[in-house]
């Protein structure tokens, strides 16, 4: 599913949370959403997955406005992982991970012969197949963010859209999760995901998209968004750059006044 942004502009009261913002996401491609705090990078997501409406511009999805799907067909198409919320009900993990199968399950009925695959796929992919049982709230904060996306991934849609699913994650974890949406991108699924971590956006990701203040400020490969020159405006940082593995890379290392 190709997603595209034309001109998006949000707005609530007088406050503008995006201003004329132009995206543009394709399937088998990991595309990052980068940005210093109150960048807009959650908002763009929600809007991108239709959870907020636009105050100016349009959201397609394959071309077509995104207003001519139904709720019901985005819920299939488009799995959206929020930042971690609290889960209202003492569910266990293959509970909550087999929520993500709810849309199928409204057409297919008992009949959603890949919900028990996709579910078994999505514990397995997050490593989260030994807490399967556990009830959601005995869990620490970076299994429940892995429950989280594992219920994601077991939409197994055409889009999936994560915001920060790496923030409470220790750093093997990390690198599992976006090695999941790399493998995710590569198979033809169309993956946008916010990131505070630029190390990890400039390892995996296709494409940058760099917001501050509710614009984007620069947009296309990690080497072409993540210049000194944009460090050092939007994030007021230093970064030490270097290769490993015939792959260069960019650590934030220094704060500016």
């Amino acid at each position: 599913m190709k997603i595209t942004a034309d001109n998006i502009t949000v707005k609530v009261g007088d406050a503008t949370l995006l201003d004329g913002v132009s995206v543009t996401a394709s399937p088998g491609e990991l595309l990052g959403v980068i940005g210093p705090n109150g960048a807009g990078k959650s908002t763009l997501l929600r809007t991108l997955a239709g959870l907020r409406g636009c105050t100016h511009g349009n959201v397609r999805y394959d071309g077509r406005l995104r207003a001519e799907a139904t709720s019901h067909q985005r819920a299939q198409q488009v799995a959206y992982l929020a930042q971690r919320g609290p889960v209202a009900w003492p569910l266990t993990v293959e509970r909550l991970v087999a929520l993500g199968r709810l849309p199928h399950l409204q057409t297919l009925g008992a009949h959603d012969i890949r919900g028990a695959a996709a579910i078994a796929a999505a514990l397995a992919d997050t490593d989260t197949l030994h807490l399967r049982w556990r009830i959601v709230d005995t869990l620490s904060g970076g299994e429940l963010a892995r429950a989280l996306l594992a219920r994601a991934l077991a939409v197994d849609g055409a889009a999936l859209l994560a915001d920060e699913p790496v923030a409470e994650l220790d750093p093997y974890h990390q690198l599992q999760v976006m090695e999941i949406l790399r493998e995710r991108a590569d198979s033809g699924q169309t993956v946008i995901v916010v990131l505070h971590e630029i190390t990890l956006a400039a390892r995996f990701c296709d494409r940058l998209v760099l917001l501050d203040h509710g614009r984007v400020v620069a947009a296309g490969s990690p080497a072409e968004v993540l210049t000194d020159a944009n460090l050092h405006t939007t994030y007021r940082v230093r970064a030490v750059r270097g290769e490993q593995s015939g792959r260069e890379f960019v650590l934030p290392w220094q704060r500016l006044s």
